[in-house]
């Protein structure tokens, strides 16, 4: 069996700071200018605190709590034309871990004029139309955050990069050039019980794209208004952010390597208002590059992703939104004759179908919300149900849960099956 070529290993930590200290070192000149010039100099932030507790089973580690923390957040907002810096820093004490932590959340610089904006730095990159459905936004995402019942803002994750938009009369555009490649974060198999076809195998190690020019992540979009919808065409050129395994012998396997696979992505995305609510269409083409003949099981096949979405206002203060999203996957005969015995055989259509239903109440201050995903194909789902209530202008807190169940031990939610928890947020804003 063939393998891709091999990644080179890297540490994140030290190539991240490469870039995060020159981001920190111009922060500190425009800070320091800021007070002598800024027009605009504003600081804001919250404390919160958040709990998530099993409702089934302890952790695999023992523990009962998914998540259990105090935290503080600060931004800093400073401009002066052209100029503006934007940091969001958290602190926060984390109960499981048993340890205090930073991280720096957001950090960038932006220079605007009339045709083009640049910005430098750690930044949270959005892209696509999808309720909790990725198909062009290609950027780094926390799922541990989203199943463990952390606020949705924590689903997505800063990436160091660059990025130009470009505003000519035809068409506007963004180019985003991400040098150090950042994974998604997926949840930690001491709290989350996870499927694992190869549990035995303890010898692993990780690599990740090397840090190189060849290497670097390269994404851009072009986007315009036709006859009131608005549309776009993404490419993007970089990894998946999913690591895939690769044993060093298939049938008696005694180390694992997990690895990054190449991917190109082309796509479209439509949206307008149609039949009384919102249409929104997305579609994307997921090249395989390390295995274009889909003949590679240890390697992901390309792929078309579609999703159709809609939302419609039932009545004052209340909306449903309905999505129905499937991947294709190509040549998926090549993968059924080379898919190693005891590995779980993927379908070749999978398909998901999401609904969110939001109620305000109270003049707005409460928020009933109720989220699912269920997959025909697998037959699995998530259920979230969640209460939100303002109590002020600066305080409020949301109780929720996270139900997983139906598929099998290791289709996407009947892996999570034995994690259903109960989560509470409170906060405090200022």
């Amino acid at each position: 069996m063939k393998r891709a070529q091999s990644i080179e290993h890297r540490t994140q930590t030290k190539t991240g700071s490469i870039l995060l200290s020159v981001i920190w070192a111009l922060c500190s000149l425009f800070w320091n200018l800021s007070f002598a010039f800024a027009s605009d100099i504003s600081i804001h932030g919250f404390l919160q605190g958040n709990y998530s507790v099993n409702t089934e089973t302890s952790n695999p580690d023992g523990g009962d709590f998914k998540w259990a923390e105090e935290r503080l957040q600060l931004k800093l907002d400073a401009s002066k034309d052209p100029f503006h810096l934007f940091l969001k820093t958290d602190a926060f004490y984390d109960h499981i871990d048993d340890a205090s932590k930073l991280e720096l959340r957001e950090g960038y610089i932006d220079y605007s004029s009339s045709a083009w904006d640049l910005r430098l730095g750690r930044q949270i990159i959005t892209w696509g139309l999808g309720d909790l459905i990725f198909i062009n936004d290609v950027f780094p995402k926390d799922y541990e955050a989203f199943f463990s019942g952390r606020p949705m803002e924590y689903l997505k994750i800063g990436s160091d990069a660059v990025k130009l938009g470009m505003y000519p009369s035809f068409a506007s555009a963004e180019l985003i050039v991400i040098p150090f490649f950042e994974p998604n974060n997926f949840p930690d198999p001491k709290r989350f019980h996870i499927f694992d076809p190869m549990a035995s195998i303890t010898n692993r190690e990780e690599e990740e794209p090397a840090t190189t020019l060849e290497n670097m992540e390269i994404a851009l979009r072009i986007y315009r208004t036709f006859a009131d919808f608005d549309v776009s065409l993404y490419f993007y050129k970089g990894f998946l952010r999913q690591p895939y395994m690769f044993p060093n012998n298939m049938t008696m396997p005694t180390k694992i390597d997990l690895f990054y696979p190449e991917l190109s992505v082309y796509g479209t995305s439509l949206q307008g208002r149609a039949f009384d609510g919102v249409l929104s269409l997305e579609a994307g083409y997921y090249d395989s590059r390390e295995d274009r003949d889909g003949t590679d099981p240890m390697t992901p096949n390309s792929q078309t992703r579609f999703l159709l979405g809609y939302l419609r206002q039932m009545w004052e203060d209340f909306t449903i939104g309905l999505q129905y999203y499937s991947e294709y996957m190509h040549d998926y005969s090549g993968y059924e004759e080379n898919l190693p015995a005891g590995f779980p055989q993927e379908k070749k259509l999978h398909d998901l179908a999401s609904v969110r239903l939001t109620q305000f109440l109270i003049h707005q201050t409460l928020k009933l919300s109720f989220f699912a995903f269920y997959s025909p194909s697998e037959e699995d789902y998530l259920l979230n149900p969640e209460i939100k209530y303002n109590f002020s202008d600066s305080i409020w807190a949301a109780a929720g849960a996270n139900i997983f169940g139906g598929g099998r031990e290791w289709t996407q939610f009947g892996g999570l099956d034995r994690n259903d928890n109960l989560y509470v947020q409170v906060r405090y804003e200022f």
